[in-house]
């Protein structure tokens, strides 16, 4: 099931998401931005977004639990999130990922495109990446 967390859902992703305080966790929680992935009433999966210059969706997070990955879960939530997205009335998501990642090729085939990176002493290259949601037939 993909819905987006509740302040129940809090102890179970603090401990599973290790970028992100407990305290600020919270928070977004409660701005609806986090949407969750369950089975069996446990989080299998997760996306969590915020607002890049106060009004561009960007995805933070995409993650699903080791021996999850490869059955949909990542798509699921994608298409949920930019469903919403759309509904709210938004027309462009960003996200970024490690040039070294895999996650790239994943986002390249749900459309997403390049439009800049980050370049930080010391670390891989981070690809921020957008997409324009009125191409989503997802």
């Amino acid at each position: 099931m993909i819905r987006y967390a509740s302040t129940k859902d809090l102890d179970a992703l603090s401990e599973l998401d290790g970028h992100i305080s407990k305290t600020e966790l919270l928070n977004v929680i409660k701005r609806r931005c986090v949407i969750v992935s369950t089975e069996n009433g446990k989080i299998n999966g997760w996306l969590r977004y915020g607002l890049f210059w106060d009004n561009l969706p960007f995805m933070n997070m995409l993650y699903i639990i080791d021996g999850e990955r490869g059955n949909g879960l990542g798509t699921a939530l994608c298409d949920f999130w930019e469903r919403e997205l759309k509904e709210l009335g938004y027309s462009l998501a960003l996200t970024s990922t490690l040039s070294d990642e895999r996650g790239q090729l994943f986002y390249r085939k749900r459309g997403y495109r390049d439009c800049g990176s980050l370049i930080l002493p010391n670390e891989v290259t981070e690809i921020i990446m957008y997409k324009k949601l009125e191409d989503n037939d997802g």
